[in-house]
């Protein structure tokens, strides 16, 4: 209902009401982001261009199921976008470089955080596109196989075999990597 409320109240000019939207989704939208297309400029102009998009296309938008859903799949789509340009460009994508992690109290957690955010990084990294996306929807942003389905334009068993093979390709991954 806040949501609804939010968007109300942004389409009736309210910079306040856009800030609240902003920051409650960022993290999220940004995380996604990142995770589809491993370089964190790329992810933050993503970010960024969904939510002009979304400013600009107010007057005409109309809430009718979840603003994080509906937002995590602009970014979605933006990212897809994305990494058809570079792929015609012929240029791969910047590394993700680990940032410090907010809360983490002592160094050695913020070591500890950071090497666990680039090895997850990687695994993410080496799954093919549509895995990735299916995988990071799904748990990250605990959207149904049904709506990722639906806002991806594929059927609900693609999207379930695209998460099975992607969560089967990341623990093969981690378990080449704790038989070393």
């Amino acid at each position: 209902m806040e949501d609804k409320l939010l968007v109300y109240r942004c389409k009736r000019g309210s910079a306040k009401a856009l800030t609240r939207i902003y920051q409650k989704y960022k993290a999220d939208l940004l995380l996604l982001s990142m995770a589809l297309l491993n370089d964190k400029t790329a992810a933050e102009d993503v970010v960024h261009d969904v939510f002009v998009s979304f400013v600009q296309g107010l007057n005409r938008f109309r809430l009718t199921g979840s603003l994080k859903g509906f937002l995590l799949t602009c970014v979605a789509n933006h990212a897809r976008n994305c990494n058809k340009a570079e792929r015609r460009r012929g240029q791969p994508g910047d590394r993700l470089e680990p940032e410090k992690v907010p809360g983490a109290g002592e160094p050695l957690d913020s070591l500890v955080c950071n090497e666990q955010f680039e090895r997850l990084g990687g695994a993410l990294a080496a799954l093919p596109f549509e895995q990735r996306e299916v995988v990071m929807l799904h748990l990250h942003s605990s959207m149904t196989f049904d709506a990722i389905a639906q806002a991806r334009g594929i059927s609900p068993n693609t999207a379930k075999s695209r998460y099975r093979y992607g969560i089967d390709k990341l623990r093969s991954i981690f378990n080449g990597e704790l038989a070393r």
